[in-house]
């Protein structure tokens, strides 16, 4: 198939556009490379750079390349920020979204496939989460995902573009060619890593007082392949609506650092802090519809895995993309 894939050019964006072309598919990649980085685009890949902004822009680029598929991970994606420059998000992630949305109409695009976040529930009531669960978000960030999943409904009802949008937990790994590297790093995994690399004196955990076994938080994480194959099979038609992507096993914060240590070999110091305004205790997805629906299985569930091939990338690329 023709692929369009906005944001190609970012961690996810990045492996999902390498194994779209592993897998024979034809990919344009469209960046405005203020979070990306034109040397994570995979040299296969058509590279066009600009902004979801610009609407003429977007449009004659769908129309020219003709996709079947546009897969959508543009957008900014930092809660703490979302919190402070809440313009950002909605302009971004909604309106110029808004923008491409128009595109794949006129440009008579097949399917939409979202990239959207677990950060649309908020708090949940229960766990393990399954899609049925209230949305209620706490931060700009999920709400602007909220608003573009809202939009999908109604472009589907009225126009009738059949999409996924695929609710993210923890993405994390890396491929052999392509890892993780943002300029303001707020992950956890990469940020334990900075110190076996000795770019860090000690990582730092946010609350050792949660109701847990252990104190910390536990999140769902998923590596970034098995993310990217999910993608792969929603394009196929006559699936469409609301899936969670994630492993349906959690990990503390203290569980992944002791799996640091065990892949990297080496002792990372701990520096203890109080806890930030708004992290859950726990958050687990379950993944079950998109297993029965896609027949999706992950490849790499175990964290030990995802963090041996994160370790691995970043010690061929200790400086990112900038090396």
């Amino acid at each position: 198939m023709d692929v369009f894939v906005t944001g190609g050019a970012g961690y996810i964006g990045s492996i999902c556009a390498e194994q779209l072309l592993d897998a024979r598919h034809s990919v344009t990649v469209f960046d405005n490379l203020t979070e990306g980085h034109r040397a994570a685009v995979d040299k296969r890949a058509k590279f066009i750079q600009g902004d979801l902004s610009e609407s003429t822009l977007i449009t004659d680029a769908v129309k020219q390349g003709r996709p079947e598929v546009i897969i959508h991970f543009a957008a900014n994606a930092l809660v703490g920020e979302s919190m402070t420059k809440p313009g950002k998000y909605f302009r971004n992630n909604v309106a110029s979204g808004l923008n491409l949305l128009d595109a794949a109409i006129e440009a008579k695009v097949r399917k939409f496939v979202f990239s959207s976040t677990c950060a649309t529930y908020g708090p949940p009531d229960r766990i393990p989460m399954t899609e049925d669960l209230p949305q209620r978000p706490i931060n700009p960030y999920g709400e602007s995902k909220l608003m573009f999943e809202k939009m999908l409904n109604w472009y589907q009802q009225i126009h009738g573009l059949e999409f996924v949008s695929f609710r993210y937990f923890n993405a994390a790994g890396a491929s052999v060619q392509f890892g993780e590297y943002h300029r303001t790093e707020t992950h956890l995994i990469p940020n334990v890593l900075k110190v076996p690399l000795g770019q860090a004196p000690h990582c730092e955990i946010f609350g050792t007082d949660y109701p847990t076994p252990d104190g910390t938080c536990i999140r769902d994480y998923i590596h970034i392949i098995d993310l990217a194959d999910a993608h792969i099979l929603a394009m196929a038609p006559g699936k469409q609506g609301f899936y969670n992507l994630g492993n349906g096993d959690g990990y503390s914060v203290r569980e992944v650092i002791a799996t640091c240590e065990k892949i990297a070999g080496k002792k990372i110091p701990v520096v203890e802090r109080p806890r930030r305004p708004g992290d859950p205790p726990r958050l687990v997805a379950s993944a079950e519809k998109a297993r029965r629906d896609f027949g999706w299985k992950p490849e790499f569930p175990k964290l030990e895995q995802i963090v041996a091939t994160a370790w691995e990338w970043h010690r061929k690329h200790p400086q990112g993309y900038a090396d």
